[in-house]
């Protein structure tokens, strides 16, 4: 079937953003089919200086920043703010993770740039809100972690050992809850005609992602006769005969779980077992339970026999790999969940595809990965119409500035 063109073909998005957060919103939109041009400041993204790097380009901005046209504008500057200004109104989105109050410094704030575009969509990305008692605190996504219960919650489920997590989970999350808060604002645009103010936080995105936070504010009776709030936590990871972990995705304690893992096992006496005759009494007797599931895993030649015994009772089975093992198997290439983007140099780097499949219209990962400014000429050009002797002009005042490798 013959695809048409992209979701958001035509929507214009200028990406003012840095690190993680917002220039994986920003790489979303692209990969929707957007026009996402990136505007850094003379220094540029911080991730540009991360290693491994190839062809004078880092793999980490590479994987989050492949597709966008790059400028680099000194936005300080009067020149420099008024051009963005200019960008802004022929614009769709603005996008930007400054902290809360520098776009107004700058005179780039929602309500200066809506007075002449009413129709932009103005997100902004911070730690704690555009406003509140936190709103001035500076916030990674190791900081988000620690203050949402995310990085408490994952140390309590390891007997006390507290480590942030090598995941930016907070930061890929407001990523995904920006991106669908700007597509709802450009449908809502398309009903009213009028822009939209949207302000994302970072700690409100780890407490709206948090499927336990009900639990958590619960203060009423518990029946203990139920598990509270599934508790994957205590899903067991055991091993079979060939050294490989898998997991169940059940809790062995839960009623009719409990059955149905029993006769997985093939271990009928369990249920009349004192220590697991209900739930209280498997709960206090979970690391006997797990015993007897590990015994049994270990019997098992490979994965693919535990995962084959288990699919006939209907549960749920995985085998712990590395991100590289299932990026690189066969349900990987069949998917095209990794695809390749030019480094440049004239070879190729690996990276995450979109994780959509459209049946008309295309999406996922294009074009490649550009040098800080590389773009100026040609953006300035084609949307503000300025004269090369204008942008030269503008070069040498250092309102616009690039750092392009040398060919030769």
């Amino acid at each position: 079937m013959t695809q048409s063109a992209s979701p958001l073909s035509g929507i214009r998005v200028l990406d003012l953003t840095r690190v993680l957060a917002g220039p994986h919103c920003g790489r979303m939109l692209c990969d929707y089919g957007a026009e996402v041009i990136k505007v850094e400041p003379p220094e540029g993204d911080l991730t540009r200086f991360t290693s491994p790097r190839v062809g004078s380009l880092s793999t980490y901005f590479i994987q989050q920043n492949a597709g966008k046209k790059c400028i680099s504008i000194d936005l300080s500057t009067v020149r420099g703010a008024e051009i963005f200004r200019g960008l802004a109104d022929a614009s769709d989105v603005v996008l930007e993770n400054y902290r809360p109050g520098v776009m107004d410094r700058l005179g780039l704030g929602y309500e200066t740039l809506s007075s002449t575009n009413p129709r932009l969509v103005y997100a902004s990305i911070s730690g704690y809100g555009a406003d509140g008692p936190w709103v001035h605190r500076r916030a990674y996504a190791s900081v988000i972690g620690a203050e949402s219960g995310l990085t408490r919650a994952q140390g309590d489920a390891r007997s006390g050992h507290y480590a942030n997590d090598p995941w930016s989970h907070a930061d890929t999350y407001t990523a995904l809850e920006t991106t669908t808060a700007i597509l709802a604002a450009l449908y809502q645009r398309e009903r009213t005609g009028a822009g939209e103010r949207i302000d994302v936080s970072m700690a409100g995105t780890m407490l709206y992602v948090n499927e336990h936070m009900h639990d958590e504010l619960f203060d009423g009776p518990i029946d203990p006769n139920w598990i509270r709030s599934f508790q994957p936590g205590d899903y067991p990871i055991m091993q079979v005969a060939d050294g490989s972990h898998v997991v169940i995705s059940a809790h062995p304690a839960e009623r009719g779980t409990f059955e149905i893992i029993v006769a997985v096992m093939d271990k009928p006496h369990l249920l009349n077992d004192s220590r697991f005759v209900d739930v209280q009494t498997r709960m206090s007797n979970f690391g006997a339970l797990l015993h007897e599931m590990r015994t049994w895993a270990a019997s098992l030649a490979t994965a693919q026999d535990f995962e084959d015994r288990c699919d006939e009772f209907g549960l749920a089975v995985g085998v712990m790999r590395t991100a590289r093992e299932l990026a690189e198997n066969e349900w990987a290439q069949e998917r095209g969940a990794i695809t390749t983007v030019p480094d440049r140099i004239g070879g190729d780097i690996r990276v995450p595809n979109a994780p959509w499949h459209f049946t008309h219209g295309t999406v996922g990962t294009r074009g490649e990965p550009r040098y800080r400014g590389e773009d100026n000429r040609h953006v300035l050009r084609d949307i503000l119409s300025l004269s090369d002797e204008e942008i030269l002009s503008l070069e040498n005042d250092g309102v616009i500035s690039s750092r392009i490798p040398k060919t030769s």
